[in-house]
């Protein structure tokens, strides 16, 4: 008998901690959808994978593209029948750092909403059935403790000073989505978590950071990895949870 292997799907993979999440399920030996927002960009950076010998397909998927986002669903489900893994990694930074909270433009709101929590949920709600279809679903949302209330409101945590509103707020809702889909599928075969990658050297935080993208892509990659007695509505970094 074929031994059973994943499938996982990530996406904004085509660099960074994407790409890097990618790389490393792939190496823990399961079969990668890199899915970028076109067929090109994804099948330049799965070849970079291909080449080392890991199991990557490239997957055209423009998550703010709901045309884009049903194609995607049903080339899964008719090559696959099913999905293991989803890593809602996608995302923007689009604040402008020099603004206070009060000036950034309505128009970042939108963009940064249309990109880090509606695409999260279409992309979720498209692909839910396949993994529903799996052993056993795993289901994760590259969120960031900037979206932490908590953090924000305490004056010696890291972030206290640190507002770009319309990134932040799209990163609670983020992990206010988590916890309700988490209640929804409790009892269900599929485990639904939000993760903090860390300030991580990339290029939405122009190269600055504190830890480099393999270590960024690990939060990601050991909750999409959880056992079955692993926990389901929660929000974490390395394993450490962090406060809502």
């Amino acid at each position: 008998m074929t031994p059973y292997q994943k499938i996982a799907l990530v996406t904004g993979a085509t660099r960074g901690i994407g790409l890097e999440t990618s790389r490393q399920l792939a190496q823990a030996g399961v079969r990668v959808l890199l899915a970028g927002r076109n067929l090109a960009s994804a099948t330049q950076a799965a070849a970079a994978l291909q080449a080392d010998g890991l199991a990557v397909e490239p997957l055209a998927l423009d998550v703010t593209d709901s045309a884009a986002i049903a194609a995607a669903a049903a080339q899964v489900k008719a090559t696959y029948g099913r999905l293991d893994i989803l890593v809602n990694n996608a995302g923007v930074l689009l604040d402008a750092m020099d603004r206070k909270p009060s000036e950034q433009t309505l128009q970042v709101w939108r963009d940064t909403f249309d990109t880090n929590v509606f695409a999260v949920v279409e992309v979720t709600q498209a692909f839910l059935p396949l993994l529903k279809a799996a052993q056993s679903g795993r289901i994760v949302n590259v969120s960031s403790q900037l979206g932490s209330f908590a953090l924000h409101v305490d004056p010696a945590s890291p972030i206290y000073g640190f507002k770009i509103p319309a990134y932040d707020a799209s990163k609670s809702v983020v992990n206010a989505w988590t916890v309700h889909l988490a209640y929804e599928l409790q009892g269900s075969s599929v485990k639904v978590n939000a993760i903090h990658p860390g300030y991580v050297m990339t290029d939405m935080n122009g190269g600055h950071g504190e830890l480099d993208v393999p270590a960024g892509a690990k939060s990601s990659v050991q909750m999409a990895l959880l056992d079955e007695s692993g926990p389901s509505g929660t929000f974490t970094h390395m394993g450490k949870t962090l406060p809502w």
